[in-house]
């Protein structure tokens, strides 16, 4: 398993405990020098808050823990590709890395041919596309399947 994978998986349980609080299921860690500083999964619902995105809460916590607004020293792993809001909200904290696992195809910000669109990510942030793809898609199909059939 790759260093990528591993903390992939991490994003991915907590898209699982977003899911178990009808959230939808998308998770987000913050990692600085190989450990994980920030954990965050969606509460647009608890909190009654669109912009309460897995990446917005991860941003806010991995910033209070560095004490500093900046992350270029830092890789978000997410488990949806960003949408403009947070893709805008990275390329602000000037996040080194992001790496995501599904593909958005309806809200995605970000382009994964990696011909993407340099306004929306700071041009120094690398970003990855695809880590543990299947996992990351499979759990928003079935819970959105679920929601569908309530």
């Amino acid at each position: 398993m790759t260093e990528d994978e591993r903390f992939m998986k991490q994003a991915l349980d907590q898209a699982h405990r977003a899911a178990e609080m009808g959230e939808v299921p998308v998770g987000a860690v913050i990692v600085a020098g190989g450990r994980t500083i920030a954990r965050a999964h969606n509460l647009c619902e608890r909190l009654h808050d669109f912009t309460a995105h897995a990446e917005m809460q991860a941003f806010t916590a991995a910033s209070e823990y560095l004490g500093g607004k900046f992350l270029d020293q830092c890789t978000l792993y997410v488990t949806l590709e960003p949408c403009p809001m947070c893709a805008g909200a990275a390329f602000w904290t000037r996040i080194g890395r992001v790496v995501y696992g599904a593909k958005d195809e309806k809200r995605g910000g970000l382009d994964f041919s990696g011909k993407r669109d340099e306004g929306l990510l700071h041009p120094r942030t690398e970003l990855i596309g695809g880590v543990l793809e299947s996992e990351c898609a499979d759990l928003l199909t079935t819970f959105f399947a679920r929601r569908r059939k309530s």
